[in-house]
């Protein structure tokens, strides 16, 4: 079953994510520097001496002004320039030197980040993926975990740095005078206040941000898998005007954003300019009153301008880099804390499989008041076929996908030559199942690739051999680079029937007892359903079966025919027995000139399948 509906679906493209609190997303980010805790310290140590070099820039300033140009001793003025230029030197080589140590930890905790996202998505339940769009989760994974690590690494560092800065700017400036570094002090409680003011408002304009962020990466997602049916009924307008709407919310998001920094920065600015202003006002008279040097001041005015009042608006900026943070960290958490599929089991499957199949009394519902099955008694015999039909939305695909539990039963127990497949590692279990789905998936990759994903260990051989019981060989060995040649995203460049076929020796060489098949044979020509019937035929040999029959003509020689009518069994048994019968199968095989068993079901009409 495909879950991109282009028009309307259930799909939420931008699931909410529940705010999280500073402290658990500091707390929770904060593990994936544990591995690299050496890069993470020289770091630190690399900014803190970056820092220290440029501490001594005010300090060898007083020198030269009271010093060397006032105090009239010039055989000071070398030593103090030589000075100042080392003291830059080495800030600058120091900062080299915590660029590189810093983009390799970044990189690294990206990487594991990133990864563990990926890995926990893989191991979510199939449904979990039903209600979210692709593209929200592309943005989750690339964008939103790079926003996660800006407050790890950046906010990190950056943080650590501007308070041993202000930490050291306090001490020198104590130091040359006590009565200003007070002043310096006075426009504090107002940046304390808008600091605050901004952390509790800037959650709700950020998560907005990232959600029509994700809204708008969904649409262009599913826009460009469907371009060829945009193209088709003509609705290139209709799409980019859905697509200006989505990129309007993120303009409107991003502008609500930056109209809070464009109000927010400035005015912390302001508030640090009046205490410039304050000192300079206090320490004037201090100079005047000879209370104090010129360089002193100069000195003075430097550590209180670019080490303190600067790094306090490195903060506010760091403020504005842990909202964004929290925004984003809310949308990753939602991935990684989401239960993942059944916690593995140690129980396991008899080796060889004979194939036999039970459901015992087993329902299935998505929620209470939405049942999808209910009471299935089935019993497949090893190497038996067992076809399914019904109308569309029978339950014929949730009770296939119960057995490889994609879905867990609600009720009852599905047991595998006896073994309930509930206690069964899942990896055991679906490694004895092939799939072949009615649209066939096949990866951007080469053919090779495609099909050696049945077995990744398989030989050249083998995979000839299965190509060739498909029926695909003959067509791959035409292309210019026969098995290495590229299929396009999804297979786009394979006709339908084609990729059928791809998929079939995909599964033949899985070489698993039990086999899925939702029959697709209704969208392709007469010659190549032949083909693909032959290659099904061969799959299906010795395996036990179920199938999804979508004509009637495929399934004649089935071992059991269930006939499945709201979720429950209506009919069962083999192709003769139904129709001796005179139900509801009888009557679907009496329609003359029905392409598919969905369509029959309709002609019949609704007082026809009333049970």
């Amino acid at each position: 079953m495909s879950r991109h509906h282009h028009w309307g679906s259930h799909t939420d493209p931008t699931f909410r994510s529940e705010p999280r609190p500073t402290g658990e997303v500091i707390r929770r980010v904060s593990v994936y520097l544990r591995p690299y805790w050496p890069l993470a310290l020289a770091t630190i140590a690399c900014a803190v001496l970056s820092l220290g070099f440029g501490l001594l820039y005010p300090k060898l300033t007083r020198v030269i002004i009271d010093d060397v140009v006032s105090g009239g001793r010039p055989e000071l003025l070398t030593p103090a320039a030589l000075g100042l230029l080392g003291a830059f030197l080495f800030r600058e080589v120091f900062n080299s030197l915590r660029i590189r140590v810093n983009n390799h930890l970044e990189q690294n905790v990206i990487f594991d980040m990133r990864r563990q996202v990926y890995r926990r998505l893989q191991r979510l339940p199939v449904g979990w993926f039903d209600q979210r769009a692709s593209g929200d989760l592309m943005t989750r994974v690339i964008e939103d975990v790079n926003n996660v690590e800006r407050l790890l690494i950046d906010g990190t560092e950056q943080g650590t740095i501007a308070l041993l800065s202000i930490a050291g700017a306090l001490v020198f400036m104590t130091l040359y005078s006590p009565v200003l570094a007070v002043v310096t002090l006075v426009p504090i409680p107002f940046l304390i206040g808008g600091a605050l003011w901004y952390t509790l408002t800037a959650h709700r304009r950020y998560r907005r941000q990232r959600e029509a962020s994700s809204a708008m990466n969904a649409l262009l997602m599913d826009n460009l898998q469907g371009i060829r049916q945009i193209k088709a009924f003509g609705r290139q307008d209709h799409e980019d005007r859905r697509f200006a709407e989505r990129a309007d919310d993120l303009r409107e998001g991003t502008l609500t954003v930056m109209r809070a920094w464009a109000w927010y920065g400035p005015a912390m600015q302001f508030v640090g300019a009046l205490g410039i202003g304050l000192v300079l006002w206090v320490g004037g008279g201090q100079v005047l009153a000879g209370n104090m040097e010129v360089g002193e001041l100069v000195a003075f005015m430097l550590y209180a301008g670019m080490f303190f009042y600067e790094p306090i608006g490195r903060l506010h900026g760091l403020n504005q880099m842990l909202q964004s943070a929290r925004a984003a960290a809310a949308r990753v958490f939602d991935i990684l804390d989401s239960e993942p599929e059944r916690p593995d089991r140690a129980g396991d499957l008899p080796a060889p499989l004979r194939g036999e199949v039970v459901y015992e009394d087993v329902g299935f519902r998505y929620r209470a008041d939405r049942v999808i099955l209910r009471d299935i008694q089935l019993h497949a015999r090893p190497g038996e076929m067992i076809a399914l039909v019904g109308p569309t939305g029978a339950g014929k695909s949730t009770l296939v996908n119960l057995l490889p539990a994609f879905y867990e039963a609600t009720e009852g127990r599905i047991l595998v030559d006896g073994v309930d497949i509930s206690s069964v590692r899942l990896e055991a279990l679906r490694e004895r199942i092939s799939v072949v789905s009615q649209e066939p998936f096949l990866f951007n990759g080469t053919l090779r690739e495609n099909i050696l994903y049945g077995r990744l260990d398989a030989t050249a051989d083998d995979l000839v051999a299965a190509a060739r019981a498909a029926n695909c060989h003959d067509f791959i060995t035409t292309l210019p680079d026969g098995y290495d040649s590229r299929v396009g995203e999804r297979g786009v460049k394979l006709s339908v029937g084609e990729k059928q076929r791809v998929s079939i020796a995909r599964a033949l060489l899985k070489d698993s007892p039990l086999l899925i098949l939702d029959e697709a044979t209704a969208s392709v020509d007469t010659a190549t359903e032949r083909l693909i019937q032959e290659a099904l035929q061969r799959l299906m040999a010795g395996r036990t079966t179920f199938v999804i029959a979508h004509r009637l003509s495929t399934i004649v020689q089935a071992d059991q025919i269930l006939v499945l009518l709201h979720g429950e069994i209506h009919e069962r048994g083999t192709h003769e027995e139904l129709l001796a019968r005179g139900g509801l199968y009888a009557k679907l095989a009496r329609i003359q000139n029905t392409s598919t068993i969905e369509e029959g079901f309709e002609r019949l009409g609704e007082q026809e399948l009333v049970v």
